[in-house]
């Protein structure tokens, strides 16, 4: 049961690590290459600019880790019911970098920020809490 969820996190963690990838050139390009690249430089720690770069990071991060969780699920016997909460919960994270670029781009307010860090921490907790009552599988 937890392979299926495994592969889901594995697969959308790399879709999504893709994307903040491909976001990292649109970064590169308003540094250096986009007309009013020095103020877009002068923000550089505040700012769209700031909240741009922490969204990449962690959009990359949170990615990282659904693969991560993927890969755990799919060798360790973890409890179904762990299994499935560890699983959509760290996808739930992703709405963290998600969170942050609609709070750049559409003038959003945080909540899908709070809402994607609660969940990956509540997931981090589940798989902990799954990988101690996991069997030893062989």
């Amino acid at each position: 049961m937890s392979a299926r969820y495994g592969k889901t996190n594995i697969l959308i963690g790399l879709w999504v690590m893709a994307f903040f990838m491909l976001y990292g050139f649109v970064l590169i390009y308003l540094r250096d290459f986009a007309p009013g690249k020095e103020e877009w430089i002068a923000q550089y720690a505040s700012g769209p600019h700031f909240q741009s770069r922490l969204a990449h990071v962690h959009g990359n991060l949170f990615a990282l880790l659904n693969i991560v969780f993927g890969l755990v699920l799919l060798k360790l016997d973890i409890p179904a019911t762990q299994a499935k909460w560890a699983s959509w919960l760290a996808l739930g994270g992703l709405l963290m970098p998600l969170g942050i670029l609609s709070e750049v781009y559409l003038g959003l307010p945080p909540f899908l920020v709070i809402l994607g860090a609660a969940s990956i921490l509540l997931a981090t907790i589940t798989l902990a809490i799954g990988i101690s009552r996991a069997g030893d599988g062989g």
